[in-house]
């Protein structure tokens, strides 16, 4: 299912609502359906706004770049009179770019009905080549990732995934999965969520309440402003990545080789999402 990012209009509610979640991104087409989760979900999706909105995205993404160590520095002096810091230029390698292994982050956690809950996101690098192809390959496998469109490991070159998981009472599933498109950033009031129920797999029921939202904006965004259907909200604010996890209050968290922020809504019991926008 793909997202309607020309209007970033809801999804509608009732049956049509309960579908499978695809998770868009935009690639290199339009509209690219990235993946299915083994639950219903309504999703939302908004088109990448460029306009006026360019540079802003632009200053936003090397900033981030910058703090993840992943941009490097020229012609700036080592002390040695060469006018350049070698150590700046030097490639990374597989390993630092978590080609093997990804960047793990928290977004949110708390305990809902004596029942511990949190949402997680995993970032991997792009192989550059073959051979590291291969080795993320058998990484995924083991973690039982297996990337949509990725049939043989060739595939995965040049590209990097996100994967993100919600954990109940220790039961793990992963519920997100994308391809990072670094030429396509997020801006203005740019957002991709998706709205799912809170609880086990194996205890998760027919027509269980869609109350927890999990989504991604762009990373200049201060506020998201979650609905249920009740009329009642819930209001996520920008925090400092090394912001405590706090269940009583959702927040907008960078994370660790994401160009984007994401966020994490949980509504009261019996609360269904009706909308989510960004709203600061």
């Amino acid at each position: 299912m793909s997202a309607d990012r020309e209007k970033n209009q809801d999804m509608a509610h009732g049956d049509t609502a309960h579908t499978d979640i695809t998770f868009l991104l935009a690639g290199a087409a339009d509209e690219v359906e990235i993946g299915i989760a083994p639950y219903q979900a309504v999703v939302r999706g908004g088109r990448r706004r460029r306009a006026r909105r360019w540079a802003v995205a632009s200053a936003a993404a090397l900033v981030i770049a910058a703090s993840t160590g992943t941009l490097a520095l020229a012609g700036i002096g080592d002390g040695n009179g060469d006018g350049v810091n070698q150590a700046a230029i030097q490639p990374q390698t597989a390993e630092e770019r978590h080609v093997y292994e990804p960047q793990r982050t928290t977004i949110a956690t708390g305990t809902d009905r004596g029942v511990e809950w949190r949402v997680t996101i995993d970032i991997w690098g792009a192989p550059r080549n073959e051979a590291e192809a291969v080795r993320q390959f058998d990484s995924m496998a083991e973690e039982g990732v297996s990337p949509p469109d990725a049939k043989i490991p060739k595939d995965l070159v040049g590209k990097g995934f996100f994967v993100v998981h919600r954990v109940v009472g220790g039961s793990g599933t992963q519920v997100m999965f994308g391809e990072i498109d670094k030429t396509n950033t997020m801006s203005g009031t740019d957002l991709q969520s998706a709205a799912m129920p809170l609880e086990r797999n194996d205890t998760l029921k027919v027509g269980a309440v869609h109350r927890l939202v999990i989504g991604e904006v762009a990373p200049t965004a201060r506020t998201v402003t979650c609905t249920w259907d009740d009329g009642t909200t819930s209001v996520a604010r920008k925090v400092p990545a090394n912001y405590e996890l706090n269940s009583e209050e959702p927040v907008i968290r960078p994370v660790a080789g994401s160009q984007a922020a994401w966020f994490v809504c949980l509504g009261g019991e019996e609360r269904a999402f009706k909308s989510v926008k960004v709203t600061g």
